[in-house]
């Protein structure tokens, strides 16, 4: 009966007809006598599919039935419902590109405080988590983070000298390649904050021996979903910034010419399959590890690909010198900065979930075993630990989605300012602070219903917490600190 029904949702899925009408039947009785639903993400999402299937499978089968049809009352009949359906389809345009009109300035949006409290582990090893509140992403508040995390023993900025956020143990040399992995997949305040971006690209570059090295801030929206349907950009027109049309693409235009920074939108050459520098190929797009991973079923995947200042770059190995025919692997960091938000299938997004911006789920679900599928049995911690390992996480809670399985998307009326990051090296337990101490906070004083959804200690199979701790057993497995377990967690919090 599971197999059966699971075969049928499938066919569902893949009927575009049933779908459209689908989403037309959806929208119609969830907006109701209520039109200011009409803006909420899944309404959006349900407009658009509507208005598709209008345009592309009703209107042609009235102008065949039109042909056919011999008496004139029929003929009448036909002719009115053809008016109904293109005057609903104008009216879905016409509030698709209501949707589109300039949205009010972050700036404007009211900060909700939250009570963060700082604490000292009772156990160890322990894993150390830092808090910054009043923060707009601002250069000032990065440094504040920056300066926290260095006065509790975490160097930002790897030297040969000692000295303020600097040493021998430092997170980013000077001559490094460093991936931002951002969240892309999402306009509005679905995706990173593009300030708290352009704070850390110049945080990268003040590094006190002088950056001698790349910066690339990249993402794989899988070129499917999104506000477009057909996945990410790095140039979307309505952002998460204080000034909306701040794109990722435009920070790092705005450090052209003085250092080595670019973008690469990983969905270009997601439904690429190619193999590694080592072994002869040298174009870009993406690695398959076509066994499947035995504990969480994941296809591990991972993209290789060369800059825009000719570097030659995989995710698993390391930067590929072509004459030296080695690579590098110490050079390559990764610094993860996901957005906080609920989903609607997994209860939160953040840094964790986040590493499904990594891998293809095209080509995994060509193969058999859709990357997004593995997640709740622990597929990310796997894609973590199985190709690069970020050096820093941090959780931009500046605006966030508590809704309870109202994200991803996150349009700008659905989100709550917080202004709010913070860091740490394990990315479970700031996944497992963050949606305890932020989403759930908020969630449970604003009484929502379903707050289980993002409530890291429900275990239950299937929840959030129960493949978190999956994610940490893969992670653990390895050798890399990561805790589901607040005793085992130290706190750091400041107030700006």
């Amino acid at each position: 009966m599971n197999h059966f029904i699971k075969r049928s949702l499938h066919r569902i899925k893949q009927n575009s007809f049933l779908i459209g009408l689908l989403s037309l039947i959806w929208f119609i009785f969830r907006t109701g006598t209520k039109p200011s639903r009409a803006v909420y993400p899944c309404q959006r999402a349900a407009a658009a599919n509507s208005y598709l299937w209008l345009t592309v499978s009703v209107l042609p089968l009235f102008a065949v039935s039109k042909k056919m049809a011999e008496r004139s009352s029929i003929r009448k009949i036909a002719a009115i419902v053809l008016v109904v359906i293109v005057a609903g389809s104008a009216v879905l345009w016409s509030l698709s590109e209501m949707w589109r009109q300039p949205m009010p300035s972050y700036a404007e949006g009211q900060v909700v405080g939250l009570t963060l409290k700082e604490r000292i582990a009772e156990f160890q090893p322990a894993s150390d988590i830092f808090v910054v509140s009043g923060t707009s992403g601002s250069y000032g508040g990065v440094t504040k983070l920056i300066n926290l995390m260095g006065n509790h023993g975490l160097l930002f900025y790897k030297s040969p000298a000692a000295g303020r956020n600097r040493g021998t143990t430092g997170l980013i040399a000077k001559d490094d390649v460093v991936i931002i992995k951002v969240n892309s997949q999402w306009d509005e305040r679905g995706g990173t904050n593009t300030d708290l971006l352009k704070a850390l690209i110049q945080t990268i570059i003040n590094h006190p021996d002088g950056f001698a090295g790349e910066i690339i801030v990249a993402d794989n929206g899988q070129a499917q979903f999104g506000p477009a349907g057909n996945g990410g950009s790095l140039a979307w027109s309505r952002n998460n910034a204080e000034d909306a049309s701040q794109s990722i693409q435009k920070v790092v235009d705005s450090f052209a010419g003085s250092f080595k920074v670019s973008t690469y939108l990983w969905d270009t050459i997601t439904t690429k399959r190619v193999y590694e520098y080592s072994e002869g190929d040298l174009e870009d797009g993406y690695i398959v590890n076509a066994t499947i991973n035995p504990r969480t079923g994941i296809m591990v995947s991972y993209p290789k690909f060369k800059t825009t200042f000719g570097t030659y770059v995989s995710f698993k190995f390391g930067i590929w010198d072509p004459q030296m025919q080695i690579y590098y692997s110490e050079r390559l960091k990764v610094i993860n900065v996901p957005v906080l938000k609920t989903h609607v299938g997994f209860g939160v997004t953040a840094c964790v979930k986040h590493y499904m911006g990594v891998g293809s789920d095209k080509l995994t679900g060509q193969l058999g075993v859709r990357m997004h599928n593995t997640v709740g049995r622990g597929g990310m911690g796997t894609e973590m630990v199985e190709t690069r390992f970020p050096v820093l996480n941090i959780i931009d809670a500046i605006w966030v989605n508590a809704v309870p399985r109202a994200g991803p998307s996150t349009s700008y009326d659905d989100a709550t300012r917080f202004n709010v990051i913070a860091a740490s090296t394990d990315p479970v337990a700031l996944d497992y602070w963050a949606s305890k101490h932020i989403l759930l906070q908020f969630a449970q004083i604003k009484e929502y219903s379903l707050v289980s959804t993002m409530d890291p200690d429900n275990t239950a199979s299937g929840s959030f917490g129960y493949w978190l701790r999956l994610s940490m057993q893969e992670i653990n497995g390895v050798g890399y600190q990561s805790t589901a377990d607040e005793a085992y967690m130290n706190v750091y919090v400041l107030y700006m």
